[in-house]
């Protein structure tokens, strides 16, 4: 049964629900799926699930592009109603038709509405009855065909019984095949064997083709013997000679080897007995705002058109483009839109973003623009762009505050310490970029401790503690193979005790597959709690990126035992330095999880930490 279907516009503004259903709708679903689908551009999607304890709810929608109208149906997720593109399209169709934008109240639709969905009920219905049909057809003819097989073998049971009495005054070659037959061996193997075998044993083909299987056999036997030993022989007497290592040179006026190690010298636990200075490497690319260039601007422009020239030629004459241009098209379809989008798709991959999220992109940006009208002196690709540009900077701009210095204050009010916690794959650069985190807030009067919970990885700790010696921050470390999640709970603690603003939770390295150590991740986000989670990933990985930020959070949800678990809150993304205009991992991160960009690498001083600029990267994936 249909639970709601409503209808407003691109603003929000409801204009009409059917009263006649009257269900109330538990939970949210029209603002979730406004939120998570519409404005995350994944409208291309064919219906949205939403479950929440208790209810779950399937929701399908089609847009008016033209006259900017939403038109959403709601029904059980557990019900199948065929019925519903059908109602959608009918309604669609209807009021676009009554639809003055001076109006804000459609009561006199009620009408429309119930007569369009007993149509819909009542195609459906009968193309369940043509099925049926259908159906019964086959079978029936499906029980004729097997008679008549049947009746086919029993005659040809009767001609192969006759066959065979006949048969037994056959030639010596009908012989020879029936008995292989007999032995297992079809009359193909024996004739090609007969055939391969015959400038060997011409003797055993004297009778016409027909041979003695046994003999033949024999003879390969033989055969075979004799052609091993000689090899056997050969490698047994031919063996290989050592031959002498050789040594090294030793020169009588070279010096004495001095010794290569310039660490400081240092106890057991790794304390150094030298004094180390506090690094200070100047301001931190946080607090710098990076300028954007235009100069691409005019390139960009002059490629779209010589790709909408070369579409137009080909399709079109002069005249006809040219008029076109001058009075608009009356309205976009999706023909129209496909050579732009799969321009634009072969673009965003080559910028290395994911496929499937290229894909999705393409299809999303296809629903807004299909029954739109081309403006004047606008080109289709130019409209297509721009549309994409306006979509990427949705996606990537953040949907709440990501502001950490604010946060780190409000939790210093409440006289408790900030915890953030880094997370992701092996060999990403979770360490080192937390120190260049450590470093900023630094510069902002922020007392900060780290906590070496990687107690898997060998040499963790000590790299840790190397950073924090020369940052000149306090480290709470208790070795290796013990619990991380123990580790972190003590050092927020010892935090706590200290008046530490800010604890720097470092973990180890996992993959998205490993469940034992998303387990033990899970653990450690479930028992401290921690005010954010940072997943740090490199900037040069393709598709890999959707795999590992969707198992990530797929394993923390399941593995947590908290009915609300904690998923991802950022993303930290390494190396940026390392990939040119290959930026398309930031975008695939960002669309696969929702989760801001918080921080980019850049480099491999403390000072290379910088924001992520959205106008940059959006310019930059469309170049």
């Amino acid at each position: 049964m249909l639970e709601q279907l409503l209808i407003f516009t691109r603003g929000g503004l409801i204009l009409w629900t059917c009263k006649e259903l009257g269900n109330a709708l538990r939970g949210s679903p029209i603002d979730t799926l406004i939120r998570s689908c519409l404005l995350e551009e994944r409208s291309g999607a064919a219906s949205y699930n939403y479950d929440v304890p208790g209810v779950s709810y399937t929701l399908k929608w089609t847009f008016h592009n033209e006259l900017g109208l939403v038109f959403v149906a709601v029904y059980q997720k557990i019900l199948h109603l065929l019925y519903v593109d059908d109602l959608l399209a009918m309604v669609k169709r209807e009021f676009s038709e009554i639809y003055d934008p001076k109006r804000t109240a459609y009561d006199d639709f009620d009408e429309t509405f119930r007569q369009l969905r007993k149509e819909a009920e009542a195609r459906v219905e009968e193309m369940k009855k043509s099925k049926q049909v259908v159906s019964k057809q086959v079978t029936n003819l499906g029980k004729k065909q097997g008679q008549m097989q049947k009746s086919g073998f029993e005659g040809g049971n009767k001609k192969k019984s006759g066959g065979g009495e006949s048969g037994k005054d056959g030639s010596d070659g009908d012989n020879v095949k029936t008995a292989t037959m007999e032995n297992g061996h079809s009359n193909g193997e024996v004739e090609s064997r007969g055939r391969v075998n015959g400038k060997e044993n011409g003797d055993s083909n004297t009778n016409g083709g027909a041979f003695d299987v046994n003999k033949l056999q024999k003879l390969r036997s033989k055969g075979g013997k004799k052609a091993n030993n000689p090899v056997v022989n050969k490698v047994s007497k031919e063996e290989p000679k050592k031959k002498p290592a050789k040594k090294n040179r030793v020169w009588d006026d070279s010096p004495k080897e001095t010794k290569l190690d310039f660490t400081d010298p240092g106890s057991e636990n790794g304390d150094s007995f030298m004094a180390v200075q506090q690094v200070v490497e100047g301001e931190s690319m946080m607090d710098k705002d990076e300028i954007v260039s235009s100069d691409s601007e005019s390139e960009e422009d002059d490629d779209e058109a010589e790709t909408d020239k070369k579409v137009d030629s080909k399709k079109k004459g002069w005249f006809s483009s040219m008029f076109q241009s001058i009075a608009g098209k009356a309205n976009l379809e999706k023909a129209d839109l496909e050579p732009a989008l799969k321009a634009l798709k072969d673009r965003l991959m080559t910028k290395n973003v994911a496929e499937e999220i290229a894909e999705k992109l393409c299809e999303s940006v296809a629903v807004s623009l299909v029954g739109k009208k081309l403006a004047s002196f606008t080109r289709v690709s130019s409209t297509v762009q721009a549309a994409m540009e306006d979509a990427l900077v949705r996606i990537l701009t953040p949907r709440r505050s990501i502001d950490i210095l604010r946060d780190v204050h409000v939790s210093k009010e409440q006289r408790k310490p900030y915890v953030v916690v880094f997370v992701g794959v092996n060999g990403v650069g979770k360490s080192t970029n937390l120190a260049k985190v450590a470093y900023w807030l630094q510069q902002h009067d922020i007392n900060v401790m780290m906590a070496a919970c990687d107690t898997f990885r060998s040499g963790a700790v000590e790299q840790l503690r190397t950073h924090a010696r020369r940052l000149q921050i306090p480290i709470f470390e208790k070795g290796y193979e013990k619990d991380p999640a123990i580790v972190a709970k003590e050092a927020i603690q010892e935090a706590t005790r200290n008046g530490s603003d800010v604890v720097l939770v470092d973990t180890a390295g996992r993959m998205q597959d490993n469940e034992p150590l998303m387990r033990a991740l899970s653990k450690l986000i479930y028992v401290n709690s921690p005010d954010l989670v940072l997943f740090v990933g490199e900037a040069l990985v393709g598709n890999d990126a959707v795999d590992q930020l969707s198992k990530f959070n797929q394993k923390l949800a399941d593995l947590s035992p908290s009915p609300t678990p904690r998923l991802i809150d950022g993303i930290l993304l390494t190396k940026f330095d390392t990939i040119d205009d290959k930026v398309g991992a930031a975008l695939s991160m960002v669309y696969i999880s929702g989760a801001p960009v918080m921080f980019v690498g850049c480099g491999q001083s403390y000072t290379d930490l910088k924001k992520l600029n959205v106008k940059s990267i959006v310019k930059t994936l469309l170049k």
